[in-house]
């Protein structure tokens, strides 16, 4: 998703007269796009501009912005630890950012932080705005901002809000102007695609209702969505997702833990077994469908049965891939004040590394699966590693 607001944010620089710069050295404008959700993502960001004070010292006229997640977080605390930044804008007012970069030429820094979105200019303003996009053929489409969820350890309710959906009309033309555009592949986003629409209509469930709507608008041959919850994961869309030719066969189902006591602490609002009921339905409806996850280490209270019970739960679900994080308490979350609870350093690390080696090794066995079958690839361009040779996604 914020990758997704980087590329809204560059559309609207572009829009207003700016045009991209090669290198940081020589921009007149640089903005940094924040995540909060873990603690590294702040320190990166004070080590950055860290490193920019010298240059806006050599050049004064240069104008240095923060913007997003950790700068709604944090709001005034940024310009007091960087006095050296320009302006200082939310998650709530991104598209005032090059009024803000203007009126901070003549006022000086400033910073405007909104406690909440406007519902409907919620609703108007992503398709609007146009986004400078990496791919030509790919695109990203926000359908909801915000989050009702009350995940323990999440910091993204606070920052970004309660959940607002897009009309699913709006979703459609938008998806139709892309066509037009030459995109012929499309990410839903959404901090929990599964509740899409829940505040616009008593009716459930219109997310499956919505891949099937985009899935049927010609031009657009390859759907994706993250990120979806477990407890909100019904037949239907399940079912819109195996009768959707457009829907690729992948679900990012984040697990988080395999201890049902440790998810009831993390307040996920589903168990060990429901989880499985899911995937394994997910797995029969639609064929070779490829599952990746999440997984939080070291969560406040977890003993070395939770984690136990978590490799067990990793191996048995055999995940094409898994993101593993170190548990990162954020002030404001019921999980940061359990401080008694956490769990010492060392062991964090040991089990981080016991529980990649089983993921991993789940992730080779489905690959392995693969090798001497022909896929469709969507080539994205020379492998970042080696240009030699050309990657993409199937």
């Amino acid at each position: 998703m914020n990758e997704h607001d980087s590329e809204r944010l560059a559309g609207l620089l572009v829009a207003d007269g700016l045009v991209r710069a090669e290198h940081d050295y020589d921009a007149d404008v640089i903005v940094f796009n924040t995540c909060t959700i873990r603690e590294n993502a702040d320190l990166k960001l004070y080590s950055a501009l860290g490193q920019l004070k010298a240059l806006k010292q050599q050049r004064p006229e240069l104008q240095i912005a923060v913007g997003g997640c950790m700068a709604q977080k944090e709001r005034g605390t940024i310009q007091e630890r960087a006095n050296w930044v320009d302006v200082v804008f939310g998650t709530h007012n991104l598209a005032h950012a090059p009024a803000l970069l203007r009126r901070a030429l003549v006022e000086g820094p400033l910073s405007e932080i909104l406690d909440a979105p406007d519902p409907e200019a919620s609703r108007e303003m992503a398709p609007a705005l146009y986004a400078v996009r990496e791919l030509p053929f790919a695109a990203w489409m926000t359908i909801q901002t915000g989050c009702d969820n009350t995940c323990a350890y999440c910091i993204v309710p606070s920052v970004r809000g309660r959940e607002i959906s897009r009309p699913l009309d709006d979703l459609v033309d938008e998806a139709r102007a892309l066509a037009r555009a030459g995109v012929t592949e499309i990410t839903v986003l959404g901090q929990n695609v599964n509740s899409y629409g829940r505040d616009l209509t008593k009716r459930r469930p219109l997310f499956a209702d919505l891949l099937r709507a985009l899935g049927a608008v010609e031009g657009i041959e390859r759907l994706r969505f993250t990120s979806p919850h477990p407890k909100d994961l019904r037949p239907e869309t399940i079912a819109a997702m195996a009768e959707t030719p457009a829907v690729c066969p992948q679900l990012h189902l984040p697990l988080q833990s395999g201890s049902d006591r440790v998810l009831r602490a993390m307040r996920r609002g589903y168990s060990v077994a429901r989880y499985l009921n899911r995937l394994e339905a997910a797995r029969e409806a639609i064929p070779g469908l490829a599952v990746t996850t999440d997984l939080i280490v070291g969560f406040p209270g977890e003993r070395d049965e939770d984690f136990d019970e978590t490799l067990a739960m990793v191996a048995q679900c055999e995940f094409d891939s898994a993101y593993t994080f170190i548990f990162s308490p954020r002030e404001g979350t019921r999980a940061a004040e359990l401080t008694s609870d956490f769990v010492g350093d060392e062991t964090i690390r040991a089990r981080f590394e016991q529980l990649k080696l089983v993921s991993d090794r789940s992730a080779l066995r489905r690959n392995e699966l693969r090798v001497g079958r022909d896929e469709e690839v969507l080539v994205e361009g020379p492998s970042r590693r080696d240009p030699q040779i050309y990657s993409g996604r199937t």
